[in-house]
């Protein structure tokens, strides 16, 4: 019973609807000769209980539920492996759907009917989720109106797929914590993730100037390549992030007054050493599952905040309006070719467990999205 409680205190109520056994995962009817049957099937990425994703999630046919009156059906077109896809099934998140659950939380769909109340979608719109949990690998599905968020159908189809979860979470990030001018500048770590590559574009586009820290790797020249021309002034290693060379990179530009972090452990120790007094360190990952220390003198004499990011959080704390004006101005980003998806690797829905397990290897140059 605590179990059901918790799951409720942290799921909206539009989710429960769809994610309970008895709106959701109905086994199929009993076959028979019609052919409306057969359309009512979908194919799903399901897991039924927590564990390696590649173990645990399993391509299975599900019934979809009827439209009702507030309901969309859409069918969906691409939906990323994003890390908290992987962090969800794995038990590790914030945010754990009731089991069974299809796996997703991001992707974008084309409306295929709507119910007698639906005014804000119809028929032939792009629709991508207004929250976590509704599970987007799968061929189509019956969502509630209030679940779904319309974007235009004239950006790039990957755009679209990856638009909800990294460049929402890295233009609250470049927006919320510190009143940035042009010239200034930000340093981050995890530079080439989804969201390290939204924030050197977005902060671009805004005049800022990035300091970039990644793993070193066999081809990191041609990841300095790739990330400079998205927008990145400078991308230094782990290891020269913590020499005394660093001091030269500030010798033509300002100290950061905020620093991304996506890594914790000495990564993250290293990003506070390098902040200007009074600046602040904005932490929304960890992937090197060690707690970010910072020293007593830094927060005395430097006066440095630390200070965490969860989209989730920022989506309850603000209107469903102000979600969608965040997604438009996105979009014109993207419009006006100052905002590209990331590196992408688009994999039929059948070919899943190939794009889990590719998803979860370090070094990742390419972004698994499954198409269906």
């Amino acid at each position: 019973m605590w179990v059901c409680a918790l799951w409720e205190a942290r799921t909206p109520a539009l989710l429960r609807r769809r994610l309970l056994p008895a709106s959701g995962f109905r086994p199929p009817a009993a076959a028979s000769c019609s052919a409306s049957a057969e359309s009512s099937r979908v194919r799903a990425l399901v897991y039924g209980h927590h564990g390696h994703p590649a173990k645990v999630v399993e391509l299975k046919n599900l019934e979809l539920a009827a439209v009702g009156g507030s309901d969309v059906h859409v069918k969906m077109l691409a939906a990323p492996i994003n890390p908290s896809d992987i962090n969800m099934i794995q038990g590790n998140y914030g945010l754990l759907p009731q089991l069974p659950a299809v796996g997703g939380n991001e992707g974008v769909g084309q409306v295929v009917a709507v119910g007698s109340n639906v005014t804000g979608v119809k028929p032939g719109d792009w629709v991508i989720p207004a929250t976590a949990g509704l599970g987007t690998w799968r061929t189509e599905a019956v969502f509630s109106e209030e679940a779904l968020i319309g974007v235009p159908s004239d950006i790039p189809l990957q755009s679209a797929a990856t638009l909800g979860v990294n460049p929402c979470t890295a233009y609250r990030m470049l927006k919320d914590f510190e009143q940035l001018q042009p010239g200034d500048s930000v340093i981050q770590n995890a530079s080439n993730s989804g969201v390290g590559q939204a924030v050197i574009q977005i902060a671009a586009a805004l005049g800022l100037r990035t300091i970039n820290v990644v793993r070193d790797r066999p081809d990191l020249q041609k990841l300095t390549d790739r990330l400079k021309n998205l927008g990145a002034e400078h991308v230094i290693t782990e290891e020269e992030l913590r020499t005394h060379e660093m001091k030269n990179v500030f010798k033509d530009m300002p100290q950061p007054r905020l620093a991304l972090n996506c890594v914790g452990g000495k990564s993250s120790t290293e990003l506070l050493r390098h902040l200007a007094p009074g600046g602040t360190m904005v932490t929304y990952g960890g992937m090197a599952k060690q707690p970010v220390i910072a020293s007593v003198s830094q927060l005395i004499f430097k006066d440095l905040k630390l200070r965490g990011f969860w989209l989730s959080q920022w989506k309850k704390d603000h209107s469903p309006d102000q979600f969608k004006e965040l997604i438009l101005t996105l979009c014109d980003l993207i419009r006006r070719g100052q905002l590209a998806a990331p590196a992408c690797s688009e994999v039929p829905l059948q070919d899943y467990q190939c794009a889990l397990e590719t998803s979860m290897q370090p070094f990742l140059s390419s972004k698994q999205i499954l198409t269906m």
